[in-house]
């Protein structure tokens, strides 16, 4: 005969799940939680979301931004912004920088950081090619210069007459480039606009990928080497895969950074550039502000970049999913 093990009882004092919480719920992890996540959020809700939940209400006004009346419209100001040719200008070039810039960035920091930390001799320990720190520091150098200083300096390289870059192009023998206009001319503006943006922001990102492959194990490398990997191989098998937390992360800074181009647009083609083809968002966006007294109708532009910037962030990790990337993103 068998007998039963006596059966805690159900009522007359706190459930096991209770006293587990009593116990875990200290003094210390609440204030913990208030202050290390309560009061970040409460920030973030206060000067992140509240703004643009009102950018939102005032795109559904005709608000001229310099009194109390905001006339609702509805959708109005999302209508005459698909129908505005030179909006539809400004977004299509704000989605050419976007798709092209990231990828350009991503892809010459991964080279450069490759070469400064594992692009040395085959032999001995994996270190970088000669002269790694150095070229560390002249990498980021053009990052450290405020951006308005970049697209000053890079507007006075660009000059037709005085510019430093036809002077040594035709320095060189091409003369076909004497007093060429390279912001002046629709088929090279923004290829120029875009050097200059990838050579002032690549140094930062080297930096971050430098520190990325620093922190991988280097018997990874040796091994590698050992089994007759190339440098390329290395790079392209082993480094990428294994910073691919850090790339994703980092295109979607530089997809933010491409799409806030408005001081570089501002300060190399204030006007948008010879027919417009240097025109984004953001400058049209002040343009209708500012200029025009448009407000409720740049808010509605704001918003529009906004969900650009989350689709972008959005295409960014589902690609990453798609590929692989879902192991990863857990892990983290």
């Amino acid at each position: 005969m068998t007998t039963l093990a006596p059966t805690a009882p159900t009522t007359g004092g706190p459930t096991r799940a209770a006293r587990w919480r009593r116990k875990n719920l200290t003094v210390d992890k609440v204030s913990f939680a208030a202050v290390f996540l309560g009061v970040p959020l409460a920030v973030y809700l206060v000067l992140v979301v509240s703004p643009f939940l009102q950018a939102v209400g005032y795109s559904l006004t005709s608000w001229s931004g310099f009194d109390d009346s905001t006339p609702f419209v509805g959708l109005r100001n999302y209508v005459t912004a698909f129908n505005d040719d030179v909006f539809m200008t400004a977004v299509r070039n704000s989605v050419t920088l976007v798709v092209v810039l990231p990828i350009v960035i991503i892809a010459v920091a991964v080279a450069l950081a490759s070469l400064v930390t594992i692009g040395g001799a085959s032999n001995g320990p994996v270190r970088g090619v000669k002269g790694a720190e150095f070229y560390r520091v002249l990498l980021f150098f053009p990052y450290i210069i405020p951006a308005i200083a970049v697209g000053i300096m890079w507007g006075q390289i660009y000059d037709p007459s005085n510019g430093l870059l036809n002077g040594v192009l035709t320095a060189v023998g091409l003369n076909d480039f004497d007093s060429y206009p390279w912001l002046g001319d629709a088929r090279t503006a923004m290829p120029a606009t875009m050097f200059v943006m990838i050579w002032a922001s690549v140094g930062f990102y080297v930096v971050i990928f430098v520190a990325a492959i620093k922190a991988l194990p280097a018997e990874v490398f040796e091994a590698a080497r050992l089994d007759g990997a190339g440098r390329f191989r290395i790079a392209t098998r082993i480094t990428v895969p294994m910073m691919r937390a850090n790339i994703r992360t980092s295109l979607i800074y530089t997809g933010i950074f491409a799409l806030d181009a408005f001081v570089f647009m501002s300060a190399l083609n204030a006007g948008g550039g010879p027919q417009n083809s240097t025109l984004v968002i953001s400058q049209e966006l002040f343009k209708t502000a500012f200029t025009k007294g448009q407000f409720g109708y740049a808010c509605a532009m704001g918003v529009m970049l906004a969900a650009i910037t989350l689709l972008f962030a959005g295409a960014v990790f589902l690609v990453d999913r798609l590929t692989g990337g879902g192991d990863d993103l857990q892990e983290e």
